[in-house]
């Protein structure tokens, strides 16, 4: 069995202000759907900074081989990606996003960035997922709450958008940032993380359980339910079996496969949550990077995998999902000394899903001339991410412009909604 567990965090701004931002959530107009939709969103961190120029190619921008050389894609030959238009091509390690791409399921969003301009990790991702506009203190993230809005919203309108129980989901063994919060978040930890337990033992612990502690007898028994549903397959409104993949797997592509399968289980379950998170580590590339073949080739190619799993595991659901995939920050334009990028600043992000308005790549492209690379080195950001984050929260869920710029992404008012990401 691997573990699973419920987490009620309660963050310092949330104590300080949650009571008046839900208020005031209520009260703001909403957004009007189509009855029949059910949203899911699957919010995908990749940790480590990936490299936005490898990840879809600016082959059509002649400053390019200039700054890549032998390490550039191409349009054609040994490099060639897969093409997007006719400036854009993809890494070749992800056909699967390109097939979605094709059917206009998805969409590439490119020279973005959280507004951090350092090149600290840590600073970055606490950036990316706190949604504020600088590095500080807090323990809430933008994610979780927009989980509080959807239960306000659930509250206010029963039966109608949000129809599922207003949780948030979290895979992995630690509930990150972007989902900590005072909304109610399901975690399970993958089977990598956790230790089997027989149905025997399964058995007496629930008798011991019983007698002894109810509160912990009924987590236990919700734990085991959610396991099935990850494991087993096994909840209204989800496929009963999962594709399996032929030939057997890397044991990496296969680690990035699993966690999609779970998620996929648990948010297109009938009665589960709506809004997860996952990560993926491993996307520092400072040095051998192989961006065509090796190890940025292969975790491309797992992530690819994941998408696929998730976007067939989801079965009927997929017409109301969105997928959205981010990193912290880019690499340098330039190849460094160990044939790798360093920390960066603008970057790409993912957009898929069947509710996307996709089969394009939206970039006010900047240039990667000398003069227009931000410090002399970084694909210059064109547009803010939380813009992009704001376009899919507010057209796919429902979340007001007021409610997305003074709680969910705080002190941003000057940072506009992204239109026309959502069908």
């Amino acid at each position: 069995m691997t573990a699973c567990k419920e987490a009620h965090l309660i963050s310092r701004r949330s104590i300080l202000g949650g009571a008046v931002s839900l208020s005031l959530w209520g009260a703001l107009p909403r957004r009007s759907h189509a009855g029949s939709r059910d949203p899911r969103l699957l919010t995908v961190i990749l940790r480590g900074g990936l490299d936005g120029l490898w990840l879809a190619s600016p082959t059509g921008d002649p400053d390019l081989e200039r700054l890549r050389g032998r390490f550039a894609m191409t349009r054609s030959g040994e490099s060639a990606g897969l093409p997007l238009d006719a400036f854009f091509v993809l890494n070749p390690a992800m056909p699967y996003f390109h097939g979605l791409y094709q059917k206009r399921e998805a969409l590439i969003v490119h020279a973005v960035a959280t507004p951090y301009r350092e090149r600290s990790h840590f600073d970055g991702q606490d950036v990316l997922e706190s949604g504020l506009p600088s590095v500080g203190r807090v323990e809430d993230g933008w994610l979780n709450r927009a989980v509080s809005g959807l239960a306000v919203e659930a509250k206010a309108n029963p039966g109608g958008l949000a129809k599922a129980s207003p949780k948030g989901l979290a895979m992995g063994a630690v509930v990150p940032l972007v989902m900590r919060g005072p909304a109610s978040v399901l975690t399970w930890i993958p089977q990598t993380f956790g230790i089997p337990l027989r149905e025997s033992t399964i058995a007496r612990l629930t008798d011991l359980y019983a007698e002894t502690d109810p509160g912990l007898a009924k987590a236990f028994a919700d734990g085991i339910a959610l396991d099935k549903v990850a494991t087993a397959g096994g909840t209204a409104g989800v496929p009963s079996k999962l594709p399996t993949p032929a030939p057997p797997q890397p044991p990496l592509v296969r680690e990035f496969v699993d966690t999609a399968e779970a998620a996929a289980r648990f948010l297109g379950s009938a009665d589960g949550p709506r809004i997860g998170v996952l990560s993926y580590n491993g996307w520092d590339t400072h040095a051998n990077a192989g961006a065509i073949k090796g190890q940025l080739a292969n975790r491309l190619g797992g992530l690819d995998a994941a998408i696929k799993a998730f976007a067939e595991g989801i079965g009927p659901a997929w017409k109301d999902t969105v997928v959205v995939i981010v990193t912290e920050f880019g690499r340098t334009a330039r190849i460094n000394g160990t044939e790798g990028t360093d920390h960066g600043t603008a970057t790409a992000a993912l957009i898929m899903g069947g509710g996307v308005k996709g089969g394009r790549v939206v970039a006010d492209w900047p240039g990667l001339s000398e003069k227009a690379l931000h410090q002399a080195r970084d694909l210059r950001p064109t547009r803010d991410l939380r813009s992009v984050l704001k376009g899919v929260l507010r057209d796919h869920i429902g979340i007001p412009d007021r409610a997305l710029a003074e709680v969910v992404f705080p002190s941003s008012g000057s940072v506009i909604a992204l239109d026309g990401l959502i069908a």
